[in-house]
């Protein structure tokens, strides 16, 4: 059995990973959840799953809780301190990080550190710290299953010796603005861009597919979960979904996992790893289906575009994207800032930052911290 803390446990892949723990409930056991400040979602969570320990990010929501469970023996703590003590005790052997944002890079530096394996779900953790999250996970022998669609789908496709491989095939839905002219998308709102065509995700991954920026924090993701080079990582557009991903061979063959767009499966594959357990999950059906593929046009998609760049120049520009489109699209959310404005921002800030080489955390840390900074500034200004 597999002893899980999840981070982000009433986030959209948070609440996904406990139906696969209902699913499951001979092979995976809760032992903390952790999650920011939705008081409501994780107290209904703590009295069905009876985890040994929870926190919650924001310190009045923390209060709050813990007056809720006071008739549980169950221990509330806060802040980033309630995050790290679900990471590092003994009994958790799996850490599920579906916490969004870059501050899931120091529970999962922290758990890698205490000898657990990861399940990522966030993928701002490899694009602002990707070296020095895998060199760590490498030096101490822990695993990174990943979690997102995508990678979980290149993971399974992964059959032949890496020598062997060709190109990985990254598919991207497109959106819910695929082929609208830069004119109109002036006009986006947010609540046209939350409606995603095809995935239930939570608000700020949402913005992220409608702009392709998504997309772009995947590719990087690529480069550090497969180790290859940018020119070997292609960006597919596929509206319909199925197929989550492609793995091209140096004789031609190309091998291609599909199913249907529920996060529950490659959620589970990550947990069950290296093996599959059966799943009463909803099964895809081709008949009648028909899928299509299209290239990218990166003029039209100027945050992936940067974030190639951004990619191949490395060092704390990823991170400095990562901060800046962070603070951006929330500023979107709260109608701060018009749709176009954040990938210029965006870029903006890029365009300003002197790059550094990671050295360790605080390096990371600082160039984030200078990003956001940044970022906030020209949204005043705007």
């Amino acid at each position: 059995m597999k002893t899980l803390s999840i981070l982000g446990s009433t986030g959209s892949i948070g609440t996904q990973t406990l139906d696969v723990v209902r699913e499951n409930p001979d092979q995976l056991r809760v032992y903390a959840l952790a999650a920011g400040s939705n008081v409501d979602k994780i107290e209904q969570q703590v009295r069905e799953f009876k985890p040994q320990r929870v926190a919650l990010m924001n310190e009045e929501a923390a209060e709050e809780l813990k007056s809720r469970l006071s008739d549980l023996p169950i221990p509330v703590e806060q802040g980033m301190k309630g995050m790290i003590s679900a990471v590092t005790a003994d009994e958790p052997d799996t850490i599920v990080t579906a916490i969004s944002g870059r501050i899931g890079l120091e529970p999962t530096l922290t758990a890698l550190n205490a000898g657990k394996n990861i399940a990522l779900a966030n993928k701002e953790t490899l694009v602002a710290g990707g070296d020095l999250v895998m060199e760590t996970a490498r030096k101490l022998g822990c695993s990174i299953i990943p979690v997102d669609s995508e990678h979980s789908a290149i993971f399974q496709c992964l059959e032949e010796p890496k020598g062997t491989l060709d190109k990985l095939l990254i598919t991207a839905s497109g959106g819910p603005f695929l082929g609208w002219p830069h004119e109109k998308l002036k006009g986006v709102t947010p609540e046209m861009a939350l409606k995603h065509p095809n995935w239930s995700m939570g608000a700020k991954i949402t913005i992220d597919s409608a702009t392709m920026m998504n997309k772009g924090l995947e590719v990087i993701e690529a480069h550090h979960l497969f180790g290859l080079n940018y020119d070997k990582i292609e960006v597919l557009i596929h509206p319909q979904s199925v197929v989550h991903s492609m793995v091209q061979y140096q004789d031609g063959s190309v091998l291609a996992q599909l199913g249907r767009p529920d996060m529950r499966l490659p959620i589970q594959y990550a947990l069950s790893y290296p093996t599959r357990w059966p799943s009463s999950f909803e099964r895809l059906d081709l008949r009648g289906k028909t899928l299509t593929f299209q290239e990218p046009n990166l003029q039209e998609t100027p945050a992936l575009a940067l974030a190639y760049e951004v990619g191949r120049r490395g060092g704390t520009l990823p991170a400095v994207m990562n901060a800046a489109n962070e603070v951006s699209v929330y500023a979107f959310l709260e109608g701060k800032i018009g749709y176009l404005q954040i990938v210029e921002i965006v870029e903006a800030v890029c365009q300003e930052h002197e790059v550094l080489d990671i050295t360790d955390l605080e390096s990371i840390l600082e160039a984030d911290e200078w990003a956001r900074k940044r970022a906030k500034e020209r949204i005043i200004n705007s």
